[in-house]
């Protein structure tokens, strides 16, 4: 019997909630880009940088599919969106 819930339980256990915020903060990133608005697109990876720094280290623990390798890794993505967005939003005029 051909059960779908286990095929993505299967392929969702070769990430972590850091590849999935990896993935929101590019895909959001585009999105907002398009409206090319420097304040929001501040404001959206000052979010997620927070998100990656505040949120605790055990739940990105790399599996095998990670795209890096560290706990330490995400928290350096969210210190550098930390450092990165308060730039991109001053330098924004709307």
């Amino acid at each position: 019997m051909f059960t779908p819930l286990q095929v993505v339980d299967s392929f969702l256990l070769n990430y972590n909630l850091g590849d999935v915020l990896l993935l929101v903060t590019v895909l959001g990133a585009v999105g907002v880009f398009l409206q090319r608005s420097n304040k929001a697109l501040g404001l959206h990876l000052l979010s997620f940088g927070l998100l990656f720094l505040i949120l605790p280290g055990g739940m990105f623990e790399p599996a095998a599919g990670s795209l890096l390798g560290t706990i330490a890794m995400y928290k350096f993505v969210g210190l550098g969106l930390l450092v990165v967005a308060p730039v991109i939003y001053a330098v924004g005029r709307r």
